[in-house]
């Protein structure tokens, strides 16, 4: 998915513009050492709404990940699927499958949770007249493509491959085989959905109503979002708080020296900035963990300057002249290593992570020069590199990289484009505005090394915000995704991967770990998998 997130009078007169967040009384933990205070957390304005099968942004889906439950939950210690509202999925071939619920469950509203509420949620996800950005998400099951053709108007207003049964059971064809198709259904997209969104869904969206630990009290865009906890959730995970403030910052350092104030109790994204200083600041309140991300530069291949025969070369030139091991030292502290293949060493040797960028992800100057002669040269001879500056230190490493270019090739070969937020960065990448690579920091939906692949490179994939097509590439995923061996799926997958070493549509330049600082006002503080703190878990002292 889609990133990455004192005296008191002191920390108020830097952070004036965000005094509704960081500086009132409003949201004070107030924990009484029953565990059942508010959080104070840091977080970044998602770039739209919140609705499962429209949001891909990490910012964003910490929200469906407190205020919705799905059939399928990742344990936040393994990663490992585990069923949630789900009682069984069964199955004798890899292609149909009968979903049967758990019973009990209910929308914070008081709907009850069924299947026509998981049935109705993806076909609305799916449909092109909803614009969903997650819509490739439910492309395997039989009938999407009458919902959402690949030009024109839908033939349906339903996916054949989805039949309710019963109110806690419905069956799902796939178009192909995918033996692990049960556990990708963790990812939000694929959330239950109560009749109150399909009623109003203005008023939904202003107020999502879900089926999680917690529920959504208000949100002012720039300023902040209330979520309390639910006291009429029935889940194994209740929220061990009162709820979460999650403030809004656009400066990462300001939230840090907000948590060293006492004025905010969490921050999920050390900046580089505060590396050297963190452990001595919060001694065992810091986190710093391997996490399912990776932080890349994507290629413009919709620009022809990009993606013209001869420009791989170009390419995997730019790769060779960034000196990912001094960068990933000399900046982050020991929170980065170097990238040397397009997944994360999170998933394991068994899960697929492997070294297959070999050579093109090596710092080589007289290489890289080479190459890029070789390919025809850089675009109009300079490039340039964008990215959101307000969150995860990025101006920090986008000059590192933009130095490390132009030592290797020659100054001002390189510069930066700081985009202010976010929300903005996601819109421009939509509307391809970019001329040159840009960040893509990914955060996996699920633990799988088909997640970071087929979204990202597939062909007309959620993710894929460069626009790289490659049928070979598309080919080796569907084999893949056939399989009923997950060894052999994996081998396919890492054959897949090869085709992105050749091409190098996108440069992987490191994995991220995990980070995050807590106050002392918390206890039970820990990230999952995802690098998303496990906000249910956490208690007030």
């Amino acid at each position: 998915m889609r990133g990455a997130t004192h005296a008191k009078w002191v920390a108020c007169a830097v952070t004036v513009a965000l005094a509704a967040s960081a500086c009132g009384d409003d949201g004070d933990s107030g924990g009484s050492g029953d565990g059942a205070g508010i959080v104070r957390s840091s977080w970044g304005d998602p770039q739209s709404p919140v609705e499962p099968a429209n949001t891909n942004e990490v910012q964003g889906g910490k929200v469906l990940d407190m205020i919705f439950r799905g059939l399928v939950r990742y344990d936040p210690e393994t990663g490992e699927a585990q069923n949630m509202i789900a009682e069984d999925f069964e199955t004798t071939d890899s292609q149909k499958f009968t979903v049967t619920l758990k019973d009990g469950w209910t929308f914070s509203n008081g709907e009850k949770v069924t299947a026509e509420s998981f049935v109705d949620a993806w076909n609305y996800g799916a449909h092109i007249d909803n614009n969903q950005k997650n819509a490739p998400f439910f492309s395997n099951i039989k009938g999407y493509e009458d919902v959402h053709p690949a030009s024109g108007e839908a033939k349906a207003e339903t996916m054949s491959g989805l039949v309710v049964k019963d109110d806690l059971s419905f069956t799902v064809e796939l178009t192909d085989k995918f033996s692990l198709w049960p556990d990708t259904l963790g990812y939000q997209a694929f959330s239950p959905l109560p009749q109150a969104f399909f009623d109003d869904h203005d008023a939904w969206l202003s107020k999502p109503v879900g089926n999680g630990p917690y529920t959504i009290e208000s949100y002012t865009k720039g300023s902040e979002m209330k979520l309390r906890a639910w006291d009429g959730y029935e889940g194994p995970d209740k929220a061990q708080n009162g709820g979460v403030d999650l403030k809004v910052y656009t400066d990462n350092n300001t939230a840090y020296t907000d948590l060293i104030a006492g004025n905010l109790d969490l921050v999920d994204d050390v900046p580089a900035q505060q590396l050297r200083n963190v452990e001595s600041d919060l001694g065992d309140r810091y986190i710093n963990q391997p996490a399912l991300i990776i932080q890349t530069l994507v290629f413009p291949m919709y620009d022809e300057k990009w993606s013209a025969d001869g420009m791989e070369k170009v390419r995997r030139g730019l790769s060779m002249a960034i000196n990912r091991d001094v960068i990933t030292k000399e900046i982050f502290q020991e929170t980065r290593t170097p990238a040397v293949d397009w997944t994360s060493p999170a998933l394991g040797e068994k899960g697929g992570y492997k070294d297959i960028c070999g050579d093109a992800c090596k710092f080589d100057p007289d290489e890289a020069k080479k190459l890029i002669e070789e390919g025809g040269g850089l675009p109009g001879g300079k490039v340039t590199i964008s990215s959101n500056v307000d969150t995860g230190s990025h101006r920090v490493w986008m000059d590192a990289v933009c130095n490390s270019i132009n030592n290797a090739l020659g100054g001002g070969t390189c510069t930066v484009n700081p985009i202010g937020t976010f929300a903005d960065f996601r819109n421009q990448i939509g509307a391809e505005k970019f001329t040159g690579p840009f960040r893509a920091g990914w955060q996996a939906d699920y633990p799988l090394i088909q997640n970071f692949l087929q979204p990202l490179y597939y062909t007309g994939a959620s993710s894929n915000d460069g626009k790289f097509s490659s049928k070979e590439f598309d080919d080796l995923v569907d084999k893949a995704n056939q399989e009923t061996d997950p060894g052999t799926a994996i081998e396919s997958f890492q054959q897949a991967e090869e085709i992105l070493a050749e091409q190098m549509p996108a440069i992987p330049l490191w994995y991220q770990n995990g980070s995050a600082g807590y106050s002392e006002n918390l206890s039970d503080v820990s990230l999952n998998q995802f690098s998303v703190p496990v906000y249910d878990q956490i208690k007030v002292n």
